[in-house]
């Protein structure tokens, strides 16, 4: 069973940015997908972003243009780059494994101040 671990989440002012990471403890190649997921207090978890083993990315509308997801498959590690952060871009962010998530990391907490 592969593990998923997050890092890099922080207190960030408005505008500010942050890189997540996502390190995999086995291929990462293997799921047809790596996803960001974000879950705010009081709210129901949310896709992000995702990445399929092609390549292809997805977004949800509220990050296009601002959040960039990539992938390094010799490190096994899901990046999530985020530009421009807004305060309700504040919340847990998850990594998931596979289209249909079927592991999840423990999470990254992102708080953005106005």
């Amino acid at each position: 069973q592969v593990q998923l671990v997050e890092s890099g989440g922080a207190l960030v002012q408005a505008g500010g940015s942050l890189r997540l990471s996502c390190a995999a403890s086995g291929n990462i190649f293997r799921f047809n997908a790596m996803g960001w997921y974000r879950q705010a207090p009081g709210k129901q978890r949310e896709f992000v972003a995702r990445i399929t083993s092609g390549d292809s990315t997805k977004y949800a509308d509220f990050v296009k243009g601002r959040f960039t997801i990539s992938r390094d498959n010799a490190k096994n590690t899901v990046y999530l780059q985020m530009n421009s952060l807004k305060p309700e871009d504040t919340a847990v962010y998850y990594c998931a494994a596979g289209i249909i998530p079927g592991v999840w990391g423990q999470g990254t907490q992102v708080t953005v101040s106005s």
